[in-house]
């Protein structure tokens, strides 16, 4: 018995002696290694860049658009059809425009030892319907202009319309793979300072969408994709900031430096509304100066904004024996109110901002709304209607100085929540352009308007105008980050002729007669249908 028990204890001890071996010779599992490390510094979806100290946030959207009674130019901006063959309103207008975009946008951020080192660069892909651009082929048809390799038109052998291939357009089948890049963003912010290509530090946090998607709103600045510059921005604490900024003036701040001598472009040019020779713009001599305080608080914020232009002008003529006018510097001054959860609801708001030009036109009309308005209609009196306005920065005539434009605008919205998944916006903007002494002088003179024939009746001129817009959008999101919109919006263009002109040949409108037109208000109704989706 002693001899069996002393043979299982053996055999047990022996057992547990291999076991215990055999773990030991186990490999022992290793700590889940975390390839992508959460970076909490900066909020949330930054991500630590592997085996670096910066970090990374990536994000964008996708969005697709259909816009009625507008027009898109090849980026897909969606403006009021107020020039050209769209504001003819006849045949040749697209009655709609449609438009698919991705958005990406790339956000670093790196700690030194001088505070914060930030990249950011927002790009968007994007396909657009294409642009027609009519003209009279002199044979009784109509053809296209255009440069497309994708066939020709089987009636005049005329070029096929203009499509994403071609420079400033897009879409057609020939091109099915084309579309555009547009840069939005592009910048590098450290130590109090903006590098690069930013919203300018002049336009409120909402540029030109206090409340709405539509792009051409009037009534202050509005870079949305974008000026480069350089900013120096000094935090005072408890939100208060002051910015101060030299921005590029090329891109998006020349509404134009204009001679209007008469026996230019005279009175032929109001059929396109132009006054003169639109190409007198000389160089640039100095970016943008610009200066902005901004209070953010809980309830809200407040913003005051001045710049300085300087408007600088080539030749009266062709070349330099002709003279010039001396620079002038034109400067504009807005005021931005923001108020957050307003009593109507919670995350109601209410955006609301005005500006006042003074040879500074672009921070009233904006980039993306245009200065230029050529919009027809019907008549009961002749053949048509026409409204203009044209809103330059300054005007001038050969061997004068230049004379600056006055502009003044407002832009707004009220954004209401009916419950977490839809809210509703009312907004609207108005603009008022005044010329001065020099240019209601010239422009209504004889001389101006001798390509107009002298019986045609033109009661009443004056070169001043106004532009008013209301909206109404509402969105439904069913679920995070998917949103469904309508968008509708009314522009009315109030100009200040009156009676009837004719020209004394055809004019630089698609398909246009020689025949009698009545100078009076028009009115424009776009709708914007888009589904965006963010991530």
């Amino acid at each position: 018995m002693i001899s069996l028990r002393r043979a299982i204890l053996g055999t047990v001890a022996g057992l547990a002696i291999f076991s215990g071996a055999q773990a030991a010779d186990l490999p022992v599992k290793a700590k889940a290694v975390e390839y992508v490390k959460i970076c909490s510094l900066y909020g949330a979806g930054f991500y630590y860049i592997p085996a670096a100290d910066t970090c990374i946030k990536l994000g964008g959207y996708l969005r697709v658009d259909a816009a009625l009674g507008t027009n898109a130019d090849y980026l897909g901006n969606f403006n009021v059809s107020s020039q050209g063959a769209n504001g003819a309103r006849n045949r040749l207008t697209n009655y709609y425009s449609t438009r698919a975009r991705e958005d990406f946008n790339i956000d670093t951020r790196t700690a030194t030892e001088y505070g914060v080192v930030r990249t950011f660069f927002d790009g968007a892909f994007s396909w657009t319907t294409g642009n027609y651009v009519g003209s009279n082929s002199g044979t009784g048809q109509t053809q296209y202009s255009g440069t497309l390799g994708a066939g020709t038109n089987p009636v005049t052998g005329a070029a096929t319309p203009y499509g994403s291939g071609s420079g400033s357009v897009n879409g057609t089948d020939g091109n099915a793979g084309g579309g555009a890049l547009g840069v939005y963003y592009a910048f590098i912010q450290f130590a109090g300072l903006t590098m690069g290509k930013a919203l300018s530090q002049f336009d409120a946090p909402w540029s030109s969408y206090p409340g709405n998607n539509f792009d051409g709103l009037v009534g202050g600045g509005g870079t949305v994709t974008g000026v480069n510059q350089f900013t120096y921005t000094a935090d005072f604490g408890q939100g208060v900031t002051a910015s101060f900024s030299a921005e590029d003036v090329t891109q998006y701040y020349q509404a134009g430096n204009v001679n209007i001598t008469p026996g230019g472009a005279g009175g032929y040019g109001l059929f396109s509304g132009s006054y003169g020779n639109t190409g007198s713009t000389g160089g640039t001599r100095s970016p943008n100066l610009v200066a902005m305080v901004r209070m953010d608080q809980a309830w809200g914020l407040f913003q005051a904004s001045v710049a300085a232009k300087d408007n600088h002008v080539g030749y009266y003529g062709a070349s330099e024996p002709t003279g010039h006018p001396d620079d002038k510097w034109g400067w504009a001054a807005q005021l931005a109110l923001s108020i957050k959860n307003v009593p109507t609801g919670t995350g109601d708001t209410i955006n609301v901002q005005a500006v006042y030009t003074d040879g500074a036109t672009r921070y009233n009309f904006q980039n993306l709304a245009g200065s230029t308005f050529a919009m027809y209609g019907s008549s009961g009196v002749v053949y048509q209607s026409l409204g203009i306005g044209q809103a330059y920065d300054t005007v001038f005539v050969t061997g004068s100085q230049q004379e600056t434009v006055r502009t003044w605008g407002l832009r707004g919205a009220f954004t209401h929540n009916w419950d977490p998944y839809w809210n509703t916006a009312i907004y609207g903007a108005y603009a008022g352009v005044q010329y001065g002494s020099l240019a209601k002088s010239t422009i209504c003179s004889a001389g101006f308007f001798g390509t107009l024939a002298p019986s045609a009746g033109l009661a009443g001129c004056n070169p001043d105008f106004n532009i008013s817009q209301l909206g109404l959008i509402t969105r439904w999101t069913p679920v995070k980050n998917l949103t469904f919109s309508a968008d509708v919006l009314w522009t009315h263009l109030d100009q200040k002729y009156s009676g009837t002109v004719t020209p004394a040949a055809l004019i630089a409108v698609p398909a246009k007669p020689v025949a009698a037109y009545e100078m009076k208000d028009q009115d424009s109704v776009v709708l914007l249908l888009r589904a965006q989706r963010n991530w």
